[in-house]
C-alpha cells in the first residue's frame, strides 16, 4: 500500500470523487456540493492524499486551510474532505492511515485543529474519527444548519 500527494483534480482523484459522490447521493439523496477547486489542496495550503495498492487507487482524503470567515471555522482551522475508501478495500485500516497522514500534514504545516462535517448515514464515519479523538465541535461550513450534519474537531496542538 502506498500513500501519496496528487491534485484533487488528478485523473484517479476525479474518478474516486465521483465515487464518493455517489455514495453521497445513496445515502443522502444529493451529491455533496461543498464548493472546493483543486487549488484549496496544493500545499503549503492544503494535501490531496490517495492510497494505492497494485496501481489501483483505493482510498483519498484531502485537507485544506480554513481560517475565521464568518463561516464557524476558527483561526488554524485544517478541514477534511472527500474522505473515501473504494467498497472492496474497506475495513483494511485504509481510512485510519489516510486520517493520520492528513493530521501529519496539517500540523507540519501549522494547523492547530483538524475539523470536518459528515453526516448521521454515515456511521462508519462517525465511529472512525470518535475512535480516532475528534469531538463535536461548534457547525460550521456550507452544511452547519443541516440537522443530519455532524462537526467534529481535534487539536493539532502537541
Amino acid at each position: 500500500m502506498e500513500i501519496r500527494p496528487v491534485r484533487y483534480d488528478h485523473p484517479d482523484a476525479v474518478t474516486l470523487d465521483a465515487l464518493v459522490q455517489q455514495e453521497y447521493v445513496l445515502r443522502y439523496g444529493d451529491p455533496d456540493v461543498t464548493p472546493l477547486d483543486p487549488e484549496m489542496f496544493v500545499p503549503p495550503n492544503g494535501v490531496y492524499l490517495l492510497a494505492y495498492e497494485d496501481g489501483r487507487p483505493l482510498a483519498t482524503g484531502g485537507w485544506r486551510t480554513r481560517d475565521e470567515d464568518g463561516e464557524g471555522y476558527a483561526d488554524g482551522d485544517a478541514e477534511i474532505k472527500r474522505m473515501f475508501v473504494t467498497a472492496e478495500a474497506r475495513g483494511r485500516g485504509l481510512a485510519r492511515r489516510i486520517l493520520a497522514a492528513l493530521e501529519d500534514d496539517a500540523r507540519a504545516a501549522g494547523r492547530t485543529r483538524m475539523v470536518l462535517e459528515t453526516g448521521i448515514k454515515q456511521p462508519e464515519a462517525l465511529e472512525l474519527y470518535a475512535s480516532s479523538g475528534y469531538l463535536p465541535v461548534a457547525k460550521f461550513g456550507h452544511y452547519r444548519y443541516y440537522d443530519d450534519s455532524r462537526h467534529l474537531g481535534k487539536s493539532l496542538l502537541p
